[in-house]
């Protein structure tokens, strides 16, 4: 196998990996568009703020009964808010 330049001597940073995950795109939409709505589900509506603070909400919870970065926690859970 050839070993390519783009394969060499490029190890994460922030300028060449980021996460895959949902928590900075929340965070910014809640910042820049807190009004606009985040979430229909027929005729509940919640706002990028409240669903924001919601999640908030949530790692609070999660950290006071001890979960931090890098636990996992599984739920099955509905997919309705």
């Amino acid at each position: 196998m050839t070993i390519s330049a783009y394969n060499t001597d490029l190890d994460r940073n922030p300028a060449n990996h980021q996460p895959l995950t949902p928590l900075p795109f929340l965070e910014r939409a809640a910042a820049i568009f807190p009004n606009h709505t985040a979430i229909i589900h027929g005729p509940l509506r919640r706002s990028y703020a409240e669903f924001y603070a919601r999640s908030r909400r949530l790692a609070s919870a999660l950290a006071r009964h001890g979960i931090g970065k890098n636990d996992t926690v599984a739920a099955m859970l509905p997919n309705t808010p």
